[in-house]
């Protein structure tokens, strides 16, 4: 499970800017990933409990932004956004498509403390 590797991470990050910032409590996070980031929230969300315990970041809400996942076709050069990838485009069923959102690294976008 690669999410503990991930919230270890964050944590790392969360008390680095505590010492910077001298703040006691975190109250909140905001988190962004692409949806082909392979990154499940329930088990972020399971490590971020087991990892905050005893800790200021202790019942802190979680809350997502997840890059949908989003093509570009080369024949009739719209973007659309897809289920899966690959696939085909939506608008005119062409199989020559290109990748252009949704492979986004996990990110702290906002926090907010106390």
């Amino acid at each position: 499970m690669h999410e503990m590797s991930l919230t270890a991470s964050i944590m790392d990050i969360i008390f680095e800017y505590a010492r910077n910032h001298h703040f006691t409590r975190v109250k909140a996070l905001k988190l962004s990933f692409g949806a082909l980031s392979c990154i499940e929230p329930k088990a972020l969300e399971f490590a971020f409990e087991v990892l905050s315990k005893d800790t200021l970041a202790q019942g802190a809400r979680i809350e997502y932004d997840i890059t949908p996942i989003i093509v570009s076709c080369l024949d009739c050069g719209g973007d659309s956004a897809v289920e899966e990838f690959p696939s085909l485009c939506p608008l005119c069923s062409s199989n020559d498509v290109i990748l252009k959102a949704g492979t986004e690294d996990l990110r702290i976008m906002e926090m907010e403390v106390d």
